[in-house]
């Protein structure tokens, strides 16, 4: 009888993390080379798809790098096809990739624009890549998953897909107010009814499909928002870049077998009142 311990190794298993390169994405590309698994570290940015693929193997984990535009189904044809080419199967996916307009050091100043004024064009550029994109992504690996007879897709979420976001906490004294556009709330709902149809349509199968919904993480924010955020969270912070990890491994493994169709949420309490 195994162990719980053998229930969340991923030994012989191979992952697509799309949006491999990002914060998130590289502790979910580490994590799964620490259970053993082969990685593929698909981003839209090839190069830094490639540098994160090599530190991966630089620390003695199997991983290649695939250049993928999830709005694109020959793209996202191609990445499945490198992980089963590299790797044999296609036993996990993580769909970390998306347009999140985040309000750390690093973007700056774009967040003015009003609901009543948001562009259209911006509205439907992030409906293709953060709804769109994951059915696309679904829909690929799906394909091999049958084929295979198992496999487990995990679609990353938001607490801003379960509630509205506090417009407050991105108010700065003195200076214009700032807005999360609602693009980010519809599409991040979207994704959890999208996850919820793909588990129910393949009843009956070893293929799983369940969401992992992070709160927010803390990124250099300014002290102001890292305030304001922290105040509506039970726990009283935002959550550090490697707290995702254990919830992510368990939906990926063996450990959730009697689990699809569900939500893992972590979030420090964000949700809970």
């Amino acid at each position: 009888m195994s162990t719980i311990f053998d229930k969340f190794s991923l030994k012989g298993k191979s992952a697509i993390v799309t949006g491999g390169a990002g914060m998130l994405g590289r502790e979910f590309c580490r994590t799964f080379g620490e259970a053993g698994a082969n990685i593929v570290v698909a981003d839209l940015n090839a190069d830094l798809a490639f540098a994160a693929a090599q530190t991966l193997r630089e620390a003695g984990y199997p991983a290649i790098h695939a250049a993928v535009d999830v709005t694109q189904p020959d793209s996202v044809a191609a990445m499945v096809e490198a992980c089963v080419d590299d790797f044999g199967s296609l036993d996990v996916i993580v769909n970390s990739a998306a347009m999140d307009p985040k309000f750390d050091a690093t973007q700056p100043g774009q967040h003015r624009n009003t609901f009543e004024d948001y562009p259209l064009e911006m509205w439907k550029q992030a409906v293709d890549v953060n709804l769109t994109g994951v059915f696309l992504c679904c829909q690929a690996a799906a394909r091999q998953m049958v084929a295979q007879g198992q496999g487990s897709i995990i679609n990353i979420c938001s607490t801003y897909g379960l509630v509205p976001p506090d417009q407050r906490i991105y108010e700065k004294p003195r200076q214009p107010k700032q807005f999360k556009p609602a693009f980010y709330t519809t599409t991040k709902a979207g994704v959890l009814g999208l996850t919820k149809y793909i588990a129910s349509y393949y009843a009956g199968t070893k293929i799983r499909a369940n969401c992992l919904t992070p709160g927010g993480v803390y990124n250099n924010h300014d002290e102001t928002f890292t305030r304001n955020y922290s105040y509506r969270t039970i726990m009283g912070r935002m959550a550090e870049k490697d707290e995702m990890n254990g919830a992510l491994l368990f939906l990926a493994s063996e450990a959730s077998s009697y689990m699809t169709g569900g939500n893992v949420i972590v979030d420090g309490g964000w949700t809970a009142w």
